[in-house]
């Protein structure tokens, strides 16, 4: 993964920031949000890390901190883990934490999204809310995670609309920008996105635990 890594950077351990998702899309989000950082990013294929840590638990928060401290403890290393969800209120909350899920385990983007608009037949457009919400975990070995949080209102389109992106964002749309996610170019959505937010408030974390080792 070798257009992760700042070669200006000096490969200390402390410099160091796993981010630990299988997810290709995740990990290109997180890589330009935390670009800025003085920190080499890696990921889990680069350091030999072929466990994949399962999300047993009802919430995003739980397993967030599960998944940084399990890959934390593996690797040595500061590790960074989300779990994000769409919370349709229409829906009761669903697919939330069982969003990567909903349509079963090997099930494409497509696939899930065809369900949930399956799911919203005959609902107005009043009563699509949703929110796409992510938690973000910062895990050192050792100690237990910091739990960051970030949120997006929105609605559920009609059809899939865009290109861009990945997930649900085809049909989550953002009634400020009149685009579902899909239809924002990756620069615009890393503004506003729920990841985003995490990130910047992640951004803030390291930035003091770095601050604590100078």
């Amino acid at each position: 993964m070798s257009a992760w890594v700042n070669p200006a950077i000096p490969l200390k351990s402390e410099r160091q920031l796993l981010i630990a998702t299988h997810n290709p899309g995740k990990r290109k989000e997180l890589a330009t949000l935390l670009s800025d950082l003085p920190l080499r990013l890696i990921d889990l294929l680069e350091i030999g890390i072929l466990e994949v840590a399962e999300e047993p638990y009802g919430s995003l928060e739980d397993n967030a901190r599960w998944k940084a401290t399990f890959y934390a403890e593996r690797s040595g290393l500061w590790t960074l883990a989300d779990d994000s969800g769409l919370e349709i209120d229409a829906l009761g909350g669903a697919p939330g934490v069982h969003s990567a899920r909903f349509a079963g385990p090997n099930a494409s983007d497509e696939m899930r999204i065809r369900k949930v608009l399956e799911l919203m037949v005959g609902i107005p457009w009043p009563q699509r809310t949703a929110r796409f919400r992510c938690v973000i975990a910062l895990a050192r070995p050792g100690e237990p995670p910091v739990l960051v949080e970030g949120c997006l209102e929105g609605y559920i389109a009609f059809e899939p609309r865009g290109v861009h992106g990945f997930g649900y964002d085809p049909i989550f749309y953002i009634p400020e920008f009149g685009k579902t996610m899909a239809e924002l170019p990756l620069e615009e959505k890393n503004q506003i996105s729920h990841r985003a937010r995490a990130a910047r408030k992640a951004s803030q974390i390291l930035k003091t635990w770095m601050a604590d080792i100078d």
